[in-house]
């Protein structure tokens, strides 16, 4: 399930010298200029993998070089993942996108919307309307994070430690800590980077009677033989996880010679990183560690439809629901976002359940195509998938934030010029 055919890129119409040039660009302006420790890009077309390249080191203090097999910290490209697990269960019956969210967790009935007010003497007024399970998969849901810094509400989460890099408790504990914390806004009226699908994955959990990361190994993992995707890294394979870094402030730094480490600060040590052991809190928000191979695999299954090898997770239907805009009135991420943080950029952009949704590529500012979804995760890891073009791309790195540097602006500009007789 895992191999994936390779072919010249002027096959499946496309430059090989333009692509070429994206390495280049990337080592210079990135790893040798002390921005990334190093990179991995899959380019895939017409059912090619075009072009591969990895780049750099996976850790610079021991100076080891990245290799094609690396492990990554995904974050939240966990979320895609998580809420087409949750669609697979709305397919068979189990539970409906309008469904009030309270009719699976009774404890948050009475949910009010912010007013005034701070942690715990918040004034609420009630919601117009019930959260439905809708607004979960499209960060409608009045839910936050607590990094978002904006409100008191905000500042509640980081509290209760919900929704960080390094959660404490559980699934079932965070919901409890929720019903006591007013929501930003009436569920539906906004959009705002959330908790919803960390809430998702506790959904998965309760209505399949499925522990959820079971529930993933079962049903999507081990059928894709997507053997080096989960929420922790194995013994056996600690050896291939990458290094994670930040970015130091200030951003762009000076040239220096490769293998220095100016410009990043070590944030997660591979030898005693806390993804080398099974976590309390298991997140579909942000959990999971993966390969570029294995989510390779994962978005060739929903290029084909939902189903690759014979393995079908969803139907055509179900994912042409998930990748149309949910926003209401067809809106843009512009028009409706709370956010101060969001792995998208807006104009142009909406948001389907578990996808950020090109719906208008003239007011992005960069190639694409309508329809074209996406999502990425802190360490600046990102993807996207291009229906029209028959086209995925992949890219990896680790360097939290993923608003240091324009590189996923960069890379669909230069991805898309390389393709030489582009579908109409």
């Amino acid at each position: 399930m895992t191999t994936h055919n390779s072919g010249s890129p002027e096959a499946s119409g496309m430059s090989s010298v333009a692509l070429a040039r994206i390495d280049d660009h990337l080592k210079r302006r990135y790893i040798d200029a002390g921005r990334f420790p190093g990179t991995q890009l899959m380019v895939y077309r017409r059912g090619s993998l075009v072009h591969h390249s990895v780049q750099g080191f996976a850790d610079l203090e021991r100076k080891v070089r990245l290799k094609g097999d690396a492990i990554f910290r995904i974050y939240s490209m966990t979320k895609p993942i998580t809420s087409v697990a949750f669609m697979m269960l709305v397919e068979q019956g189990l539970v409906a996108l309008d469904d009030p969210v309270h009719r699976y967790i009774p404890e948050w009935k009475n949910l009010g919307v912010f007013q005034a007010g701070a942690a715990p003497a918040f004034m609420t007024r009630p919601p117009s309307r019930p959260m439905q399970i809708v607004d979960l998969l499209r960060h409608t849901s009045g839910l936050t994070y607590g990094f978002q810094q904006r409100t008191n509400v905000d500042a509640a989460y980081r509290d209760k430690r919900i929704g960080t890099l390094d959660p404490e408790g559980t699934l079932a504990s965070m919901i409890a800590d929720l019903a006591g914390i007013p929501l930003e806004f009436s569920p539906g009226e906004a959009w705002n980077y959330s908790v919803s699908t960390d809430v998702i994955g506790y959904l998965i959990g309760r209505i399949s009677g499925i522990p959820f990361d079971r529930y993933l190994k079962e049903r999507i993992f081990d059928p894709l033989e997507m053997a080096d995707t989960g929420f922790f890294v194995p013994a056996g394979k600690a050896h291939r996880l990458a290094a994670c870094y930040s970015a130091d402030a200030g951003g762009m730094v000076p040239a220096r010679s490769p293998g220095a480490t100016s410009g990043l600060t070590l944030q997660d040590d591979p030898a005693t990183s806390p993804f080398l052991s099974p976590p309390g809190f298991v997140s579909g928000g942000g959990g999971l560690c993966s390969t570029a191979t294995d989510y390779l695999t994962f978005c060739r299954a929903l290029l084909n439809g939902g189903e690759l090898g014979g393995v079908r997770l969803i139907g055509p239907k179900t994912l042409a629901l998930m990748t149309s805009n949910h926003l209401p009135g067809n809106r843009d991420l512009p028009e409706m976002s709370r956010s101060m943080f969001a792995e998208a950029t807006y104009s142009g952009i909406g948001f389907g359940l578990g996808f950020a949704v090109t719906i208008n590529p003239a007011k992005t500012l960069i190639a694409g195509s309508p329809g074209e979804y996406a999502w990425g995760g802190v360490a600046t890891t990102s993807f996207w998938i291009d229906p029209a073009e028959e086209l995925i791309a992949i890219f990896m790195t680790q360097v939290i934030p993923s608003t240091a540097y324009p590189v996923r602006r960069e890379l669909r500009t230069m991805v898309y010029a390389a393709i030489t007789d582009s579908n109409p």
